[in-house]
Parts: C-alpha cells; sequence; structure tokens
C-alpha cells in the first residue's frame, strides 16, 4: 500500500517503520509517530517548509502564527539551535500539542524550555524587528494578517498560503491572466516588495499539497537579507 504523505490521518506507532534510517528527518517521524496525535500531512508540510526558510534565515525568536501542534516552530528550532526560542500561537492549541512536544522533547533535550505555546488573536502577540514569522497554511485572509503583521514589526517572514478567499482577496485585477488564487499570492509577493522586503517564491511537493507555493521576505538593507 502506498504511503501518501498528503493524508491527514494520524501518524502513529504502527506508522515508525515508514521511518527506518538515522537521518534527522526519520528521527523526528519516528518521535511523531510515538506522540501518535500529529495529521501525516502536518508533518511533511512543515518539514518542506522549515528546511526551506532555514536555508535562508538563521537565529531570532520563532514565531509560529496559527500553529496548530507548533510542529513547524519546533522543527525551525530543531534545525537551527542559534533560535533562542519559539512561540507557538493559536486561537486554539489541541490538548495533544503538550503529547508531541514532550515526545520531540524527549528526542531533542534542548527543546525543553524554550517553546511556549499561546492561545490568543494573532493581531494581539507582540513581534520583534529579529523574529522570524512563520505561518504553514493560515487561511484564507489570515495569511494575509501575518504578512501585515510581520511588515509592521520589521520582521523576517515565510507564509504557506491556503484557502484563498476569492470574495475578499485582493487579485491586483490580474484574474484575467492568472487564476484567483495565484493572483492573490502574486500581490502577496508585491505587497513585501513594496514595503521594502527581498522575496523569494518558492514551492513544496504538490504531492504534500496542491497549496504549495512559499513566500519568504527579509526587509532588504542592514539586518535583513
Amino acid at each position: 500500500m502506498s504511503f501518501s504523505r498528503s493524508s491527514s490521518g494520524r501518524l502513529t506507532p504502527r506508522d515508525s517503520g515508514r521511518f527506518p534510517t538515522e537521518t534527522l528527518f526519520d528521527r523526528i517521524g519516528r518521535a511523531v509517530c510515538q506522540a501518535g496525535c500529529l495529521p501525516r500531512k502536518e508533518l511533511f508540510e512543515a518539514w518542506e517548509t522549515a528546511r526551506r526558510v532555514r536555508r535562508l534565515f538563521r537565529g531570532g525568536r520563532i514565531v509560529d502564527l496559527g500553529a496548530g501542534h507548533g510542529m513547524l516552530a519546533q522543527l525551525m528550532l530543531i534545525l537551527d539551535d542559534t533560535s533562542p526560542s519559539a512561540l507557538a500561537v493559536d486561537k486554539l492549541i489541541p490538548p495533544s500539542a503538550a503529547t508531541l512536544h514532550e515526545m520531540l522533547a524527549t528526542q531533542w533535550p534542548r527543546l525543553a524550555g524554550r517553546v511556549e505555546f499561546l492561545v490568543s488573536q494573532i493581531d494581539r502577540v507582540d513581534l520583534l524587528p529579529t523574529d522570524v514569522v512563520v505561518s504553514s497554511h493560515a487561511c484564507g485572509q489570515l495569511t494575509d494578517l501575518v504578512l501585515d503583521r510581520a511588515i509592521g514589526a520589521g520582521a523576517r517572514v515565510a507564509v504557506l498560503p491556503c484557502c484563498h478567499d476569492f470574495s475578499g482577496g485582493d487579485t491586483g485585477s490580474l484574474s484575467g491572466w492568472l487564476d484567483e488564487a495565484m493572483a492573490i499570492d502574486v500581490i502577496r509577493a508585491q505587497r513585501l516588495r513594496a514595503a521594502g522586503y527581498r522575496i523569494w517564491t518558492q514551492v513544496i511537493p504538490e504531492e504534500i499539497t496542491p497549496k504549495n507555493r512559499l513566500l519568504i521576505g527579509a526587509p532588504a538593507g542592514p539586518g535583513g537579507a
């Protein structure tokens, strides 16, 4: 039976054998399986996002907005230990997020005491210019709010948009040439550039999610990229 990376089914201890090697990813995969609470798709999305962002951005507090289980925030810390801490923010944190964190911290003890879960609206979180703001699949205009908050703080940012809001999203009158979701994401990239950001446009594998466009930005000039 094929092992679909796009499945929303939970990874459980029965899946541990699918991560057999001593590569970092397989070690993470086995820890996630032992926690038994994370949808398979979230592991692969978070991994593909985190490793691309970490190729560009080092250090800084990680602020994961719309974090859910906080998988992305914790992967960012595992991949770069120069970040002092991570803040995982969502209006509802799943109770099983604690189980996942405990299992990851068992394997990577340096995570202990460095990941904070905060139940809050995104617009109430204080951001710093030194932060790295990330959000994986912030639905609809939530992605725009993440970008606005990062721009307002002058922070580095990476978003993997999903569930585009065609009724309220800004297509920049480009939908005659581009499909509406693409047009909305192009305008988002332009918004970062207009705010003085350098941008990178990348994709994660489509077999994980068709909503696979990764938008990354950093303030240009000193302290930026």
